[in-house]
């Protein structure tokens, strides 16, 4: 098969650190344009907006949506009503209500939509799906902790309502728990801190449930110095397991091993799994396309009590 003809739409922090680097090494891709509102000066055919790179003659299969969520809903929908696979980083959409759209478009065009969850594609996150699987949940404790300066640096969307504040990493803990837990899950209690001058939330302590009598915490929060801390542990009648390293790393209780990457190969492992995945659902002619973590993330917002806390700035 041809390699398939990419265009990545959005070259900030993420396309640059994660999707191009990615995409150079993956066969089954040729990047073959960027759209900007700035020339990025990498080399390759540069289009100031989707319509001009509609309207030009370059040859495009897909596109990996790397922009802000408050305008992803229109390029998406746009994008495949053009006859163009879509890859949405994450969060896949400002809101459910555009995502649940977005879905009709790909159903209506048979485009791939294809949401980036690319925590899922962490080294351990398969193996403690599996070995979850049948077995019964007493608790579990997810702690995600880490510094907004290092990851998000002077990005100040990232602080309006569209930008989800800590949510934009608290649906990375979401998506795998949502991933490996055996049964749905649902909000019962929520406590959202926001920064005096900010409009998202800095921190966040959330509650589930499973409706079979586990019960399941959640610790997110953007203010860690130090050392981050991206962890999943699970209690269950045959042990603890501990999922760390935001997956890359498992220990099972009665086990002396520790499974996953030896040394922690970070994103890239993580997003060189998801451009595998989106050239096999592009081959199968299929989507991926699940909402559960932002479905999640939205009930935190509604069920959730606000505090003000202490102004943040970079």
């Amino acid at each position: 098969m041809a390699p398939i003809r990419i265009a990545v739409i959005g070259v900030g922090k993420i396309a640059r650190d994660q999707h191009l680097p990615v995409l150079a090494g993956n066969p089954d891709f040729v990047l073959a344009a960027l759209v900007s509102r700035s020339d990025p000066n990498m080399g390759v055919p540069w289009f100031p907006t989707l319509d001009d790179l509609l309207a030009s003659d370059i040859g495009v299969d897909a596109v990996a949506l790397c922009t802000p969520t408050e305008v992803r809903y229109e390029l998406a929908a746009r994008a495949m009503r053009h006859g163009l696979n879509c890859l949405l980083e994450k969060p896949p959409a400002a809101t459910l209500s555009e995502f649940e759209a977005l879905r009709a478009v790909a159903d209506e065009t048979g485009a791939t939509l294809f949401v980036a969850w690319h925590s899922r594609h962490a080294a351990c996150v398969d193996q403690a799906r599996q070995w979850l699987a049948g077995r019964q949940i007493v608790s579990a404790q997810i702690t995600w902790r880490e510094d907004v300066r290092q990851w998000h640096p002077e990005q100040d969307w990232i602080w309006e309502p569209e930008g989800f504040g800590v949510f934009d990493p608290g649906s990375n803990a979401l998506s795998i728990a949502t991933r490996i837990l055996p049964r749905p899950i649902f909000l019962t209690a929520a406590t959202l801190q926001v920064p005096a001058n900010r409009n998202a939330p800095i921190a966040a302590a959330m509650t589930f449930s499973d409706g079979h009598g586990a019960t399941i915490t959640m610790d997110i929060d953007w203010r860690q110095i130090g050392p981050q801390s991206w962890d999943i542990a699970v209690e269950t009648d045959a042990g603890t397991l501990l999922l760390a390293n935001g997956g890359a790393n498992l220990a099972l209780p009665g086990d002396s091993r520790v499974f996953g990457e030896a040394v922690y190969g970070g994103l890239r492992a993580e997003y060189e799994g998801l451009y595998a995945r989106f050239a096999a659902l592009i081959g199968a002619g299929q989507s991926e396309a699940d909402i559960a973590p932002l479905r999640h993330v939205a009930d935190a917002f509604l069920r959730g009590r606000r505090e003000i806390v202490a102004a943040f700035d970079d």
